[in-house]
């Protein structure tokens, strides 16, 4: 690593860049800017923003009639085709520990989360013993629980339920490849890029064993945060969402291919815009940390299984990704000044997408707001991790399918860890 990272000034604007409140903030600053009309790509017409939560409202009540709306997870992906898969797990961890169960669970969430970018219109997972065909988010999801119960992440054949760092270091692409069912008739984007965060994942877990233990599992997370001493879950625990997050972002920092640093200090889902500005080295940088914050959402549900209190949730942001902007395209808030360039390919960093993902992490807010006052909720029984699963994500997914068959409305070259 560059000896510059050692240096105060690009420690603290890393910290600076970790945080949700810095997200919210730049995020912001790019929607008031389009809003005044200077952004090249974007009009916000605001008038459509009842449209767009009517959207979610509607598409809300049709999942979830009574409005028992869970949070915006990876389990829901579990759940796909009505399948308790959760009981599954539990079954096979029948007679384990409170702890041993949380540490299955956490390990699977983690592994899961981290595979969870776009598969791609051409790829499809077919579940051996229901015969069933998922695609997209769900069929990543089915496909990654049965290849960790079959213990392809597990380096002990005698604890197969587990992901650790020798079983990550040493995947082979094509054995991913085999468990996702790759094959030329049936190509999954990134599976390189996906094999390649995992066993990155494995060597930044035998570097920190005071974070994920000897044997390097994700899982380590949950005893740093809420058992330090070893001891048993008390009965007291809490912990926020944020510090979830914040310890994500720390110990997983290693992980990410994205090139984005400041002096040899690695960044993750963050990225460079001219016109956002900010103290220090943190100036001209937009953090999302999407997957990082998708899998904290993801991580709640394991915590509160295990008999821990979480709270904060609302520090968390909505997840910039294309189902969210789309939603925000599809419905009219957001329009594109030159509709040409949603024929074009773009990359991660170029400023139309950062621009993109920012006023969708903003807007989500405002719809979010829209959507509690149609569905006569408050914050506190309607907080954003249920408005995006009731919600933004599903009805953006059922706009791209009304207006282009499902695909994003701007195509972005994706190495699987992005969007």
């Amino acid at each position: 690593m560059n000896p510059l990272a050692e240096d105060p000034a690009v420690h603290a604007a890393a910290s600076l860049l970790r945080s949700t409140a810095t997200v919210r903030e730049r995020c912001a600053q790019l929607l008031q800017r389009a809003r005044a009309g200077e952004s090249p790509w974007f009009v916000v017409d605001d008038g459509f923003l009842e449209t767009a939560a009517h959207e979610v409202a509607t598409v809300t009540r049709e999942r979830y009639p009574k409005l028992h709306i869970p949070y915006h997870s990876r389990w829901r992906h579990f759940e796909a085709g009505g399948v308790d898969r959760k009981g599954e797990l539990e079954r096979l961890l029948a007679g384990s520990s409170r702890q041993a169960k949380a540490h299955a669970m956490i390990d699977l969430t983690v592994i899961s989360v981290l595979l969870d970018a776009g598969a791609g219109a051409g790829w499809s997972y077919v579940e051996p013993a229901s015969g069933r065909s998922f695609t997209r988010s769900e069929g990543l999801g089915v496909a990654s629980f049965h290849a960790f119960t079959s213990g392809l992440f597990s380096s002990d054949k005698d604890h197969p339920l587990q992901v650790d760092a020798n079983g990550l270091r040493g995947l082979a692409t094509e054995h991913l490849a085999s468990a996702f069912q790759v094959r030329e008739s049936n190509p999954l984007v990134g599976i390189e890029s996906r094999a390649a965060l995992l066993r990155r994942l494995g060597e930044v877990m035998l570097e920190q064993p005071e974070v994920f233990g000897d044997d390097g599992r994700p899982a380590g997370i949950f005893d740093v945060l809420v058992t330090p001493q070893g001891t048993a879950v008390p009965p007291t625990a809490e912990v926020a969402a944020h510090d979830i997050l914040s310890q994500l972002l720390i110990s997983l920092s290693g992980i990410w291919p994205a090139g984005n640093a400041i002096h040899g200090m690695p960044l993750g889902d963050c990225w460079r815009h001219e016109a956002v500005r900010g103290p220090g080295l943190s100036d001209g940088w937009v953090p999302f940390h999407k997957l990082s914050q998708w899998l904290t959402y993801s991580l709640l549900e394991p915590f509160e299984w295990a008999g821990v209190r979480t709270h904060g949730l609302e520090a968390l942001t909505g997840l910039p990704e294309y189902r969210n902007g789309g939603l925000l395209l599809d419905s009219g808030l957001l329009r594109l000044r030159d509709p040409a360039v949603a024929r074009e390919l773009w990359q991660p960093g170029d400023a139309l997408i950062v621009e993109w993902r920012a006023l969708t992490v903003a807007l989500m807010d405002d719809v979010a707001r829209s959507v509690r006052k149609l569905l006569h909720l408050d914050e506190q029984r309607l907080p954003l991790a249920c408005v995006l699963e009731g919600g933004t994500w599903a009805a953006g997914r059922a706009l791209a399918q009304r207006h282009r068959n499902g695909l994003p409305p701007l195509q972005v070259a994706s190495d699987g860890t992005v969007f």
